[in-house]
């Protein structure tokens, strides 16, 4: 994520824990998109170099938020989006699961 790189296969566990991450399984059932769309919970932004794009109301080239049509094309094949997350907010994250 440091350096901005979309990925969707990207065989790793989840921080913190020997769980593998949706995305180490199978191709395809996760995709991230890093700075712009960054993960947060709390103070806690990840990757770092995202935490200017965590205010959502400061909207930004490159940015996903909700209604965008990103968002409604992954809805429409029955995947979600992290930024609808009630806890934390995952931005960059699409998925099969919801996970």
């Amino acid at each position: 994520m440091a350096a901005d790189n979309t990925s969707a296969f990207d065989c790793r566990t989840v921080v913190g824990t020997s769980t593998l991450s949706r995305h180490a399984p199978t191709a395809g059932r996760s995709i991230s998109t890093p700075w712009r769309t960054p993960t947060s919970a709390g103070s806690s932004v990840d990757p770092p170099a995202g935490r200017a794009y965590t205010n959502r109301s400061d909207r930004r080239p490159g940015m996903v938020l909700s209604g965008d049509p990103v968002v409604s094309v992954f809805a429409a094949i029955g995947w979600e989006w992290g930024g609808d997350w009630s806890s934390a907010k995952d931005y960059q994250h699409f998925s099969l699961t919801g996970r």
